[in-house]
């Protein structure tokens, strides 16, 4: 009972790796000694990030654009390359859009579906023979999609396609939990509430008001994002699949 969460000596993968939420959790990863690949498109930030998280173990960038289906593909390809058996995959790399109704654009619309639900599914699906190479009945591999608090409940913003993709990611965690529980990899999500991020920018101006309406009274912090992936990775969460959490403060709750 005493190492329910240990992850040393476990091999990931997180994508949109470089900063945010993805960037927290692999921070999380490497310094609990998961050796962690992040990907992310600019490449001087995320050898910047890498740099910086190697200073606490091992992270390797690998620059990528999952935002096509030959970047998908040229990822998984390099990563089965340096890696045949692989313990945890985090999708997190995605994108958001905002217009008016009257003028949201079919690029805003195919931009944001094809990085957040499409490129998830086809690097899942490429990733899977190392994610099962990796597996046990004990300590299955894991898969981590990283939803949002709106794709659970009205956002009230104009962000259509963002929405509408996260809430395809929470539904397509359930069916792949499933389908692959057969082959002792567990496929989860998480739907962040809000944190401190590039995506989140516009918002923290008016970060007085917005926690308001978070019964835990503040903003999510690394050690929020690192710690419930790390549970979701670990010996801990073995028999949990197909879900999706809440990581709100109680946003989506008192909602």
């Amino acid at each position: 009972m005493k190492n329910l969460f240990d992850v040393d000596g476990k091999v990931a993968v997180v994508t949109g790796g470089s900063r945010g939420i993805g960037a927290m959790i692999a921070r999380g990863f490497v310094a609990n000694g998961v050796k962690t690949y992040i990907t992310a498109r600019k490449e001087d930030e995320l050898s910047a990030t890498a740099a910086e998280l190697s200073q606490l173990g091992e992270c390797i960038a690998v620059p990528a654009n999952l935002g096509t289906t030959e970047g998908v593909a040229d990822f998984a390809a390099a990563i089965r390359e340096r890696e045949p058996r692989l313990h945890i995959l985090v999708n997190n790399a995605g994108a958001t859009w905002g217009a008016p109704i009257d003028e949201f654009p079919e690029s805003g619309w195919d931009k944001v579906m094809d990085l957040n639900v499409k490129s998830l599914f086809f690097l899942t699906q490429q990733l899977l023979p190392a994610l099962r190479a990796a597996a046990t009945a004990d300590d299955p591999a894991r898969v981590i999609n990283i939803g949002s608090v709106n794709g659970l409940t009205c956002s009230h913003m104009n962000n259509y396609s963002y929405s509408a993709s996260k809430a395809a990611v929470h539904h397509l965690t359930r069916h792949l939990g499933v389908d692959l529980a057969g082959d002792n990899v567990n496929v989860n999500a998480i739907a962040p509430g809000f944190f401190p991020s590039k995506m989140t920018a516009h918002l923290l101006p008016h970060e007085e008001e917005m926690v308001k309406d978070i019964p835990r009274g503040r903003l999510g912090s690394p050690e929020d994002a690192a710690g419930t992936a790390i549970y979701l990775s670990s010996r801990a969460s073995a028999w949990v699949t197909g879900h999706v959490l809440a990581l709100d403060g109680g946003h989506i709750a008192a909602a």
